[in-house]
């Protein structure tokens, strides 16, 4: 579903070519299923919503101490790497479990894939140096991303 939608919008994104590997897809197909997670479940992340999750996603990687990494992302500098590690510190289990089931990964693979591929994904869907308001899908189509 939406989900699937995303991770082939989040493929082209990232360019959709061998990256990883493991997955097909790569890093599209799980962000694209972390971010239907926490767009679906995650009713109370601050910044989220079932449309444009992203905000939810940087504020939950802020308050786990992830702040100066994000905002790396987020403006025009240089991106700070993470390690699967801080994402599973970072993210609520119930989405990492429910993107790593959709992604057929395990969630430590989910883990680590997300922390390959989320740094380039923001940094694409942030040129101007904010988050963008809208959905994920309208902001990757008319970014011709």
């Amino acid at each position: 579903m939406a989900g699937n939608d995303l991770g082939s919008l989040l493929g082209g994104l990232l360019g959709g070519g061998g990256q990883g590997g493991a997955a097909a897809g790569g890093g599209g197909n799980i962000l694209g299923a972390l971010l239907s997670a926490l767009g679906g479940s995650g009713g109370g992340q601050p910044g989220g919503g079932a449309n444009n999750p992203l905000g939810g996603l940087l504020d939950m990687l802020t308050k786990s101490g992830l702040a100066d990494q994000a905002q790396s992302w987020i403006g025009t500098g240089e991106n700070q790497s993470v390690s699967g590690a801080q994402i599973k510190e970072a993210l609520d289990d119930d989405a990492l479990l429910q993107a790593a089931k959709q992604a057929g990964v395990s969630p430590d693979e989910a883990a680590d894939q997300i922390a390959r591929a989320l740094p380039q994904a923001v940094d694409k869907l942030t040129p101007s140096g904010q988050v963008p308001s809208g959905s994920l899908e309208d902001i990757i189509r008319q970014q011709n991303l």
